[in-house]
């Protein structure tokens, strides 16, 4: 059996991956869960799996009065409690279902501990791609991808010479407004935003997903994930969400990897390898997908993608700049201060303003992260943000 922590387990993907510790009780246990500050959770799965843990990682002063424990179930906070739950002794395997650059620290610390990852924060690798992977050279961690589309990668590069692979191509929903007239984008609220038509998944990752801007992260960690070239990273919209990820070799050939899109799968794999998972987890036969649709993402629809692409082809800081600032600019468009379409101007113009440096050390890049969050806010306040 499994020890295993999840961080930002009040998440879609921490929900997911707890329906999988459900399917398979005798094969992994919890020992260690974070939430934001998400009390009514916590009890419920306190009372369900009985964690050793359970970190607050922005607790409230009401949640820090209730004490030092539950029961058997001890009580930590803020990033010293993420960093703690993910470095367990008893732990083998930490989730990283935490959502923005908050989850990269205790990621650290459980590659500096010798942990199994799975991960699902784009910004370990987005942000800090060239020291995770410098301090993965060094460490027995194995880091497994949880998003779908980079886990149906990983099993197909798994299954694949590297040598025989010309791309990888990763599948896009097109997100909320993949069929709306490009000349309605100005207008749209953040409800419609939020109205994925295929995944139930939080807000930052569904306005993210509207603008395509998910994708950008994810063209930029599957770079950092699996070595290869961005001109051999290719992004292609599919509307039923089936098809999760594909190759194409250098005979022309194209693998797929399909399943239903619900998360169970990509998570099972992650959590059972390198073992295959030993059960059923959803039965759907090919006849019942009824078609596959694929079409190129529209430039003038998803600007996002392209600044993506440059952020990543820069390097450097670049990629850490891509996403901070777009943290802060869905932040502000949840809160109804900027329009949509906003977004992606203001990512490159902070791409623009703050210099790219090529930092040796985690300070280098947090350093960019927050010169990013910091010129948007500061424009904000100046009332300069594009409109």
């Amino acid at each position: 059996m499994k020890n295993l922590t999840i961080l930002g387990v009040s998440g879609s993907v921490g929900e997911s991956t707890l329906k999988v510790l459900r399917q398979f009780p005798n094969h992994f246990r919890l020992t260690a869960i974070s939430v934001h500050n998400n009390w009514k959770k916590a009890e419920e799965i306190i009372q369900e799996f009985q964690p050793s843990f359970v970190c607050f990682s922005n607790p409230t002063p009401e949640i820090r009065a209730f004490g030092a424990t539950i029961g058997h179930t001890k009580i930590l906070y803020g990033s010293e409690g993420l960093d703690e739950i993910s470095s367990l002794p008893e732990v083998d395997i930490v989730v990283t279902a935490i959502v923005g650059a908050i989850g990269v620290a205790p990621t650290i610390a459980a590659i500096r501990a010798g942990k199994d990852i799975a991960i699902a924060n784009k910004e370990t690798l987005v942000t800090f791609g060239p020291l995770i992977n410098d301090l993965l050279s060094k460490s027995k961690s194995r880091m497994v991808p949880v998003d779908s589309e980079h886990n149906a990668l990983f099993q197909l590069i798994d299954r694949t010479p590297k040598e025989n692979i010309r791309s990888l191509i990763l599948t896009a929903s097109g997100g909320s407004f993949r069929d709306l007239p490009i000349e309605k984008l100005p207008y749209v609220s953040v409800k419609e935003a939020l109205n994925h038509p295929t995944w139930s998944m939080g807000p930052k990752i569904t306005v993210d997903s509207a603008g395509l801007i998910n994708k950008g992260l994810e063209v930029i960690e599957a770079h950092f994930l699996f070595g290869f070239s961005y001109d051999n990273i290719e992004v292609v919209i599919h509307p039923e969400s089936i098809i999760h990820g594909l190759v194409e070799n250098i005979d022309g050939a194209v693998i797929a990897y399909a399943s239903q899109p619900d998360m169970i799968f990509p998570i099972a794999h992650s959590l059972f390898y390198p073992n295959p998972v030993p059960d059923l987890l959803i039965e759907r036969k090919p006849y019942s997908w009824k078609s596959l649709n694929f079409r190129n993402p529209d430039p003038d629809r998803y600007p996002g993608l392209a600044i993506a692409y440059k952020a990543g082809r820069l390097g450097g800081t670049a990629p850490a700049i891509f996403n901070a600032s777009n943290e802060v600019a869905c932040e502000l468009f949840l809160q109804e201060k900027i329009p949509f379409i906003a977004i992606p101007t203001i990512i490159q113009n902070a791409l623009d303003s703050i210099p790219i440096e090529h930092p040796k050390d985690l300070d280098g890049y947090l350093d960019a992260d927050l010169s990013a969050r910091n010129f948007v806010r500061n424009h904000m306040i100046e009332g300069v943000l594009p409109c």
